[in-house]
């Protein structure tokens, strides 16, 4: 009898491992592992190699699995006949069988999900020393069943699923509420263009370049904007940035009668249609913090600004010199306007006819 107890145990020990094992492999998360990985510990460099080649290693699981499975049955149901003889052979199968569900299957799969990250980090150099020797078994299951596991390997993760990490992590009090939407907000810049986020030509600040210091005096001064674009006869004939600062400064000392054209900066031209992040990209690579956008026709469309991107993932940045919050918002009701006395006039005249 004694022997047939420690055959049970041994089985259901056995078996019990290797669910709880398959079932934390599953469960940890590779970008977690990952992570572990960068600090260089043999533990996380091994799991994540097997992560990342998990038929090979569940395929070792599963062989053993199935060695204590089967082979266990059969030396237990062996003793068993022996033991009981087979007036309770049918009874000690049924209580077997209860035993390999709950304590093989239901509960080591459950602790294995439970303690996912410290299972696998233990078993993860063992597991790949079995793995190596079981390396020509191994082999042969993994070109059998190479025509059902074949196929375009999944992204680790997603958008959506980044954006719902941060929403759980703010909830959990792991980030702060403005951290967790700076986030989220990151992904807008991809599906954003230079004309969503814009400053429309129609309510431009810009200076002529043929004016001289004297002339523009006024509109320097009560500019409030740190860059100012340059033209020449009209709006679609941009000639370039001036620094206010500049402006300033040459009026200080005395410069009155200089050109604002000489004092003028090269400026970027960007299609209306080139995404934010791209737009990031190219302001910083160029050290540059203004652009002018140009329709499909070249002409000029408005600019934009570094801060204008930035503002996406911060939300609206004011300092104590803006007496305008939301210049976009000033653009559409000024064309709403136009349209609205555009009609009215249309009105009238066929009101006449």
């Amino acid at each position: 009898m004694l022997q047939l107890i420690f055959v049970v145990i041994f089985v259901i020990s056995g078996s019990a491992l290797c669910s709880g094992i398959e079932a934390a492999l599953f469960s940890v998360s590779t970008l977690k592992v990952r992570q572990l990985a960068q600090s260089k510990n043999p533990s996380a460099v091994a799991l994540l190699a097997i992560r990342e080649n998990m038929i090979r290693s569940i395929a070792t699981i599963v062989v053993i699995n199935n060695v204590f499975n089967i082979v266990g049955s059969i030396i237990t149901g062996s003793i068993a006949r022996e033991v009981l003889g087979n007036n309770l052979l049918g009874v000690f199968s049924g209580v077997l069988t209860f035993l390999i569900i709950i304590g093989a299957e239901i509960i080591p799969k459950t602790v294995g999900e439970r303690y996912a990250e410290t299972i696998s980090l233990f078993i993860a150099i063992p597991l790949a020393a079995l793995t190596l020797i079981f390396t020509p078994l191994v082999w042969v299951l993994e070109n059998i069943t190479a025509p059902f596991t074949r196929g375009k390997k999944q992204p680790t993760t997603n958008k959506a699923e980044i954006m719902l990490l941060a929403d759980i992590a703010h909830q959990e009090g792991i980030i702060e509420r403005d951290e967790a939407q700076m986030i989220q907000r990151v992904f807008q810049l991809n599906e954003l263009t230079a004309a969503d986020l814009m400053t429309p030509r129609t309510i431009l600040t810009y200076l002529r370049g043929n004016l001289t210091l004297a002339e523009a005096k006024t509109d320097i001064i009560s500019s409030q904007h740190t860059r100012i674009i340059v033209i020449n006869e009209n709006i679609d004939e941009v000639i370039g940035v001036a620094l206010k600062q500049n402006l300033l400064t040459a009026m200080v000392e005395g410069r009155k009668t200089q050109k604002i054209g000489t004092l003028t900066r090269k400026v970027g031209f960007v299609p209306e249609t080139i995404r934010a992040d791209r737009l990031m990209r190219n302001f910083l690579e160029a050290r540059e913090h203004l652009a002018v956008v140009v329709d499909e026709y070249g002409n000029v469309s408005g600019v934009i600004t570094l801060e204008d991107v930035l503002e996406v993932i911060t939300g609206e940045i004011v300092d104590e010199t803006d007496k305008t919050i939301d210049l976009q918002a000033i653009a559409r009701k000024k064309r709403e306007r136009m349209l609205q006395s555009m009609r009215f006039a249309y009105r009238s005249v066929e009101n006449k006819r």
